[in-house]
């Protein structure tokens, strides 16, 4: 259960695959309508098409998956080195 090792508030979209679910039925979707690619390629170019488009439209929305205060917690927190690592720098002479 790694991900119990991040902040409270982060567990339940950690925990989830809701958005790379999401992801992956509009890639589906898509590529119902074309059938055939003529080549790997193109079926390359048309997913990373999905993909930025996906992207753009967040960035658009000024939509965010974990919010900038509850990253920036997490941020502070990774400053300060767990106890067992400073144990193992002190252990390795670092």
């Amino acid at each position: 259960m790694a991900f119990s090792s991040f902040p409270v508030a982060h567990w339940r979209k950690i925990w989830s695959t809701n958005p790379l679910e999401r992801l992956n039925a509009e890639i589906k979707r898509r590529t119902k309508v074309v059938g055939i690619f003529p080549n790997d390629e193109a079926l390359l170019r048309l997913v990373t098409a999905i993909v930025v488009e996906i992207n753009d439209e967040w960035l658009v929305a000024n939509k965010r998956y974990l919010s900038e205060d509850s990253m920036a917690a997490l941020a502070a927190r990774q400053e300060d080195p767990p106890p067992f690592l400073e144990a193992q720098l002190a252990v390795e002479g670092c």
